[in-house]
C-alpha cells in the first residue's frame, strides 16, 4: 500500500488538517490565489472562503469534521465525503449578513461530498455536491 501522501496531494491533506484544527493560515496556504469555491448561491474567492470559515469557527468554536478517505474522481480531481457540525456558542457574523448572538443550538450538516481540483501544488477549485 502506498503512503497516503503519495496518493492524495499534500495540499488536500493539509487543507483537511486545517479544517479539523481551525487553522485558517494553513487552509489559506493550500489555496491557489485564484481558487474558486462554487456553491448554489455564490462563487467564493480565496479571501471570501477564509472570511467565511473564520466567522463559522467564531460562531461555532467546537465545529468538527469527520470524513471518509478521499477518492480519485474520473475527471482527475478528488472527492471527500464530509460530516460536520457544532454548537452555536459564539457570535456568528458571516460577511454581508447581520450578526447573530449565540443560541446554544447544535447544527449537524448531512453528510455529503465536496470535490477538489489541484493544479500544480495548490487547490484551485472546491465544489460541494448540490
Amino acid at each position: 500500500m502506498l503512503p497516503q501522501e503519495s496518493v492524495i496531494p499534500l495540499p488536500l491533506l493539509n487543507y483537511m488538517k486545517g479544517l479539523k484544527t481551525h487553522d485558517i493560515a494553513l487552509i489559506g496556504s493550500t489555496f491557489a490565489d485564484d481558487i474558486q469555491f462554487f456553491t448554489p448561491a455564490k462563487t467564493m474567492s480565496k479571501d471570501e472562503i477564509l472570511n467565511f470559515l473564520t466567522a463559522l469557527y467564531n460562531g461555532f468554536p467546537d465545529w468538527k469534521y469527520e470524513h471518509d478517505e478521499p477518492i480519485r474522481t474520473e475527471d482527475g480531481g478528488y472527492g471527500v465525503k464530509w460530516r460536520q457540525g457544532g454548537t452555536h456558542t459564539g457570535r456568528l457574523e458571516f460577511p454581508g449578513f447581520e450578526g447573530v448572538a449565540a443560541t446554544g443550538r447544535s447544527v449537524i450538516i448531512p453528510e455529503h461530498f465536496f470535490y477538489y481540483k489541484v493544479v500544480e501544488i495548490k487547490l484551485s477549485e472546491i465544489r460541494p455536491d448540490p
